[in-house]
């Protein structure tokens, strides 16, 4: 026997299934939640199971946190007989574990795409500023004029700093991208024992394209202006430049 033309099949019968459960899905925002200095809008997502139970769970969106996806989830995290239950759990959280989960979760994504995920700004702004002030410690204010290899050592932090005030000002998915140019494709494991080889050599790529004044040049002007030099290294460290 042939079987009738109007026979629903299974594949047909699961996708129709599939996109009404999809079509159930309610996503609403929560709260608002912050991490540092990025803040993040928090949404509850809530959908229906084929035994009738219903499911939430939790998305993070930051503009300063950019990934393929778009949003960091939790895992599923209620199930009750309706809705309503859920949404009830959810509120009854609190904020302090709120936070707990944003900062789990983030922690999840950076370990799944190589621990430093989309943050690859950060990463690298943290190792330059310990990087620079290795390179020149502080010059004593009772030294009068730094000898010739105090400033060698502040030239070559100052490089430095150039190098982490160009990706400060670059937006994370750009810099990312260039990150990879300048290593034929290769991306950083930041858990990998080589990311400080492949991160200097990102860095000596970004210097030689940086337009920076001869030592000469750069020695007689810090001379004069010592004290907004250091001004200016220490806001670039801290994170306080506008």
């Amino acid at each position: 026997m042939f079987p009738r033309a109007d026979h629903e099949s299974a594949a047909s019968r699961n996708a129709r299934l599939m996109t009404a459960a999809l079509a159930r899905v309610r996503c609403r925002s929560f709260c608002f939640l912050e991490d540092g200095s990025r803040r993040w809008t928090v949404f509850l997502v809530t959908f229906p199971r084929e035994d009738g139970q219903w499911r939430g769970y939790f998305t993070f969106r930051s503009a300063d946190f950019e990934t393929g996806e778009g949003e960091i989830r939790t895992a599923d995290l209620f199930v009750e007989t309706t809705e309503a239950g859920v949404d009830a759990r959810a509120r009854a959280l609190g904020r302090p574990l709120l936070q707990a989960l944003l900062e789990s979760a983030i922690h999840t994504y950076d370990r799944k795409h190589g621990s430093g995920g989309a943050d690859y700004n950060q990463w690298f702004r943290e190792l330059l500023a310990s990087r620079a002030t290795e390179m020149a410690p502080r010059v004593q204010r009772a030294t009068p004029t730094p000898s010739y290899d105090q400033l060698r050592s502040q030239y070559d932090s100052y490089r430095v700093d150039q190098v982490a005030h160009l990706i400060a000002l670059m937006p994370p998915h750009d810099f990312r991208a260039l990150v990879e140019q300048l290593l034929d494709g290769r991306v950083i494991d930041f858990q990998a024992r080589d990311r400080f080889q492949l991160a200097m050599i990102v860095v000596q790529e970004l210097q030689r394209r940086l337009v920076l004044p001869p030592f000469e040049l750069w020695a007689e002007d810090y001379l004069s202006n010592a004290d907004e030099y250091a001004g200016y290294s220490h806001q670039l460290r801290n994170g306080e430049l506008p």
